[in-house]
């Protein structure tokens, strides 16, 4: 059974890989208007963050594919292998 959360609870919440790394902070998420299904997270990344600089977009956001979405809690776990540079 899936639990359901509100958006505005999500927003702030710290990312981390699941190797552990600091990625940096959901800002926002992006829905399919038609199916209203979770696309993706709009992230601030953390500026230390090798990775996030890599996938880093024009105006300074990372977009990350929500099936790379691991686990949702204190912290938005994500699985690094699943994100694309």
């Amino acid at each position: 059974m899936s639990k359901y959360l509100i958006a505005r609870q999500l927003s702030g919440k710290k990312l981390v890989t699941n190797e552990g790394e600091d990625f940096g902070r959901l800002v926002d998420i992006e829905v399919n208007e038609v199916s209203g299904r979770v696309e993706s997270l709009v992230v601030e990344p953390n500026p230390d963050s090798e990775l996030a600089s890599k996938l880093r977009r024009d105006d300074g956001m990372v977009h990350i594919n929500y099936e790379s979405v691991l686990a949702v809690g204190d912290f938005v776990i994500v699985e690094k292998r699943n994100m694309t540079y």
